[in-house]
């Protein structure tokens, strides 16, 4: 067990030969790594305790997490941050009406006064990381935790709160704390973050801008999209983190971002700092195909048809348009995802990639005597073989769960409790319907959208794997789902207004549980808790060949450092700006220009229209001190960062840890890259700053932002 631990942590920290540009790599390891001289070879100027330091201010500071799933840094020092457009969509979309139009318009603050609160935002900053492996393993060995415990987030907040949160959580309200596995439970680290509530619209482009090439251009390259917004930190008087109060002031930061407009070369250095979100690595050959064919596919049929209909009803009202496009922004994003990673592991080669890794795994085991190595792979085959339907029928319940939303909201306060006094009926139920019609539902849309998708559901599954309720109810309608749908919006409670004033007057428990849509929708979530059930028994199983595996895999790479699985804990990716040759007679500049939205212009196309104001400027070239010296405007650029979704808004940095850009997507050719990754067809789609200082600065009229920030020229 010594030799295997000492091993393994030479595995870990030892000197490598690094692969060129992958890697999600550990700020808190970068040292012990050795990263920098392998980072000064590709052109880092800055040290690494510039990047990160346990001890003072440096760029880790500057980066956050924005909202709850992407990464925006801080551009001044009065809590000025920048984040991707379609970060702040749904805010955007939150405080746009028909009369104030913010994403067909864009939004451009000229004071503090006039910058907007966002309900339900946060900006959460990265405070302390620390190495918690061996309190995690004593407990283990002591039997104080169980294995498959030690895998178990609820289990580890629980050891969190225990050991490690007393002095620097507890009690404190914007505190908080992760406890996580890293490199499949070899490693654990301890986060702490501190998060700020205040957050207010600063600036945003309109869709036309930030939206530019919508689903067509999604994933691919050549991009004319700017794809940013802004927004300002507030605290209390004090700095501290504080709920909305008018009294509240901009926050005043520790460390912020300088902006380059010096530009870049093709071959230049370039860092990308941020949250990315999950990546999976290290599976095998029969893992890959069950993310094939058990989820994407199932995916892209539920999918397939929830967006043909909300592209139809979004297409005839401007009051449609703005409650579904987020809706349609976030089901699109990973249709085509899917879509495209499935022909990427297929055109790229991943599972002959994988079996050959493996059969060099296990030639590797046999020669050093490691049983366990050696059949670790099939016994995780094994595993597949069994979960695979498990998987699928997953996928299929979380679609319907997901796409048809009186299914996902109706009734969420369903339970006994709430009928115990008048007082909690009332609450609860008006709180439930006011959530169900909202401002982003419709409820003939969804009738819609539940009647291409609940008989798809029940095409893809079999009648022994639906849960009783659904089959008793095809049986009743005699197969016609269509007309069992619209009893359901028809005479549910929380169908409209009439039918929930009728129950309020006399609102029984009884007539509760008799809701036509609430019995369905505990049916297909009684269907949901099984399977995740099951899962769970088929973790408890992988888990630890999971972590064998990896294991393994660190002491074949003999002092080569070994990155671990992104978990939407802050990484630092380092690479370098550069073109690409998707295929045979076919090569991509590593930039793309102003004059690129000019050409894809469509006035009869919503995903490519240009606004007057900005055709008015490329025709003036009135570009000021953002144009190359050729007199072109940037507008998007490639590096080989290695990055996935979390990292979107991360700021891309040049060789002095300046900001440049904002990664915004990946490219079509390399959707497979979450699970193996091509340095020769994997690239990162950046938004060049130098695009959005200059639309912030002549489309929006906003100098005052620019003058707020530190430009180096």
């Amino acid at each position: 067990m010594k030799k295997l631990f000492l091993a393994l942590a030479f595995a870990i920290l030892a000197t490598p030969q690094l692969i060129a540009d992958e890697g999600m790599w550990l700020l808190q390891l970068m040292r012990q790594q050795n990263l920098e001289d392998q980072m000064r070879k590709s052109g880092l100027e800055i040290s690494i305790d510039d990047i990160y330091s346990p001890d003072a201010p440096s760029i880790k500071d500057a980066i956050g997490i924005f909202g709850g799933g992407c990464t925006g840094e801080v551009i001044s020092p009065n809590g000025l941050v920048i984040t991707n457009h379609h970060c702040g969509f749904s805010f955007i979309q939150q405080l746009s009406t028909v009369e104030h139009n913010y994403l067909h318009n864009g939004f451009w603050s000229q004071s503090y006064k006039e910058e907007l609160p966002c309900e339900g935002i946060a900006f959460t900053f990265v405070v302390k990381i620390t190495d918690v492996t061996d309190e995690i393993n004593n407990r283990v060995k002591n039997g104080e935790m169980s294995e498959e415990d030690s895998f178990n987030r609820q289990a580890l907040s629980k050891v969190a709160k225990e050991l490690f949160e007393k002095d620097e959580v507890e009690g404190k309200e914007h505190m908080y704390s992760q406890l996580l596995p890293y490199f499949e439970g070899n490693k654990y680290y301890h986060v702490y973050y501190k998060k700020y509530t205040d957050v207010r619209l600063v600036a945003t482009p309109p869709n036309s801008i930030g939206k530019f090439g919508g689903e067509t251009d999604n994933w691919m390259w050549p991009r004319h999209t700017g794809d940013f917004s802004v927004f300002r930190i507030y605290a209390d008087k004090d700095g501290n983190p504080a709920a909305y109060n008018e009294n509240n002031v901009p926050l005043s930061t520790p460390k912020h971002l300088n902006i380059s407009l010096n530009g870049f070369e093709q071959g230049d250095f370039a860092m990308i700092m941020g949250f990315p979100g999950s990546t999976s690595r290290y599976l095998t050959g029969e893992e890959v195909k069950q993310r094939m064919f058990q989820e994407n596919e199932p995916r892209i049929a539920m999918r397939d048809v929830t967006l043909k209909i909300i592209r139809e009803e979004m297409a005839k009202s401007e009051d449609i348009a703005i409650k579904y496009a987020n809706k349609q922004a976030r089901i699109s994003n990973y249709w085509k995802n899917s879509i495209g990673m499935n022909k990427a592991i297929v055109d790229n080669k991943v599972v002959e990639t994988k079996l050959a890794e493996e059969a060099e795994f296990k030639a590797w085991a046999h020669s050093i005597g490691n049983s366990d190595y050696a059949s670790v792979v099939e016994n995780i085959n094994k595993c597949v073989e069994e979960m695979n339907r498990t998987a699928y029928l997953s996928t299929l319940t979380v679609e319907l769960i997901s796409n048809v939303e009186f299914i996902s909201r109706n009734l969420a306060d369903q339970n006994k409790k709430m009928f115990e006094t008048p007082e909690n009926v009332e609450s609860a139920m008006e709180r439930t319907y006011e959530w169900l019609h909202n401002r982003d539902y419709n409820h003939e849309i969804d009738r819609r959208i539940a009647k291409e998708v609940l008989p798809l559901y029940f095409e893809l599954t079999k009648a022994e794997e639906r849960n009783p309720y659904l089959n008793e109810m095809y049986a009743k309608y005699k197969g016609n789902l269509e007309k069992y749908i619209d009893d359901v919006y028809n005479n549910s409670i929380l169908a409209n207004e009439a039918n929930f004033k009728k129950f309020m007057k006399k609102p029984t428990l009884k007539k509760f549980e008799k809701d036509p849509a609430m019995k369905l929708r505990s049916a297909i979530f009684a269907s949901y808790m099984e399977l995740n059930a099951k899962s769970k028994e088929f973790a408890a199983v992988m888990n630890p060949l999971h972590r064998t595996y990896l294991k393994g895999i660190m002491e074949k790479a003999n002092g080569a450092p070994v990155y671990p699985d992104a978990n939407f804990t802050m990484r630092m990716t380092y690479g370098n700006v550069k073109p690409y040759n998707p295929k045979d007679g076919v090569t991509f500049n590593y930039y793309t220009t102003l004059k690129g939205v000019m050409e894809k212009e469509d006035p009869t196309n919503s995903e490519f229209i240009v606004p007057a104001r900005l055709k008015e400027l490329y025709e003036m070239k009135d570009y000021g001190m953002y144009a190359l010296p050729n007199g072109e405007m940037p507008v998007a650029f490639l590096t080989t960062n290695d990055i996935t979704g979390g990292n979107s808004g991360s700021g891309v940095l040049n060789s002095r840890g300046e900001l440049i850009g904002l990664a915004f997507d990946g490219n079509w050719e390399s959707l497979s890259g979450d699970i193996n990754f091509d340095d020769n067809l994997q690239r990162c789609i950046n938004v060049d700053i130098r695009y959005v200082l200059f639309v912030i600065e002549k489309l929006g009229n906003c100098k005052r932002l620019i003058d707020e920030m530190n430009i180096v020229k």
